[in-house]
């Protein structure tokens, strides 16, 4: 049974940093594609970055150069460190495992950029 456990969410002000962490179990850890996804307008999720078996990574635009998305095998978890939070960075953020085109989600961490 794979689970995902995400941990680092939070209260931050603009500008601020938060770095996300999400562990996995129970799978094949690193042959997966891992990602972070995000609630968005006329979206039911939106791709925030994401990083292969391999380490290739992918980012949207709006969080380019501010955003860095890693992984550690040996320790089955893949990171996200947001800098430069900005207030519409402001939404759950949910970890996705996908492996032979199964998809595996964690329960969210919640983000709050405010002042």
């Amino acid at each position: 049974q794979v689970q995902l456990v995400e941990s680092g969410g939070g209260l931050v002000q603009p500008g601020g940093s938060l770095r996300l962490s999400c562990a996995a179990s129970g799978t094949i850890f690193s042959a997966s594609t891992m990602a972070w996804y995000r609630p968005a307008p006329g979206k039911q999720r939106e791709l925030v970055a994401r990083i292969s078996s391999g380490g290739s990574t992918y980012y949207a635009d709006s969080v380019k150069e501010r955003f860095t998305i890693s992984r550690d095998n040996a320790k089955n978890t893949v990171y996200l460190q947001m800098n430069s939070l900005k207030p519409e960075d402001t939404a759950v953020y949910y970890c996705d495992l996908r492996l032979f085109g199964s998809d595996y989600w964690g329960q969210g961490t919640q983000v709050t950029v405010s002042s």
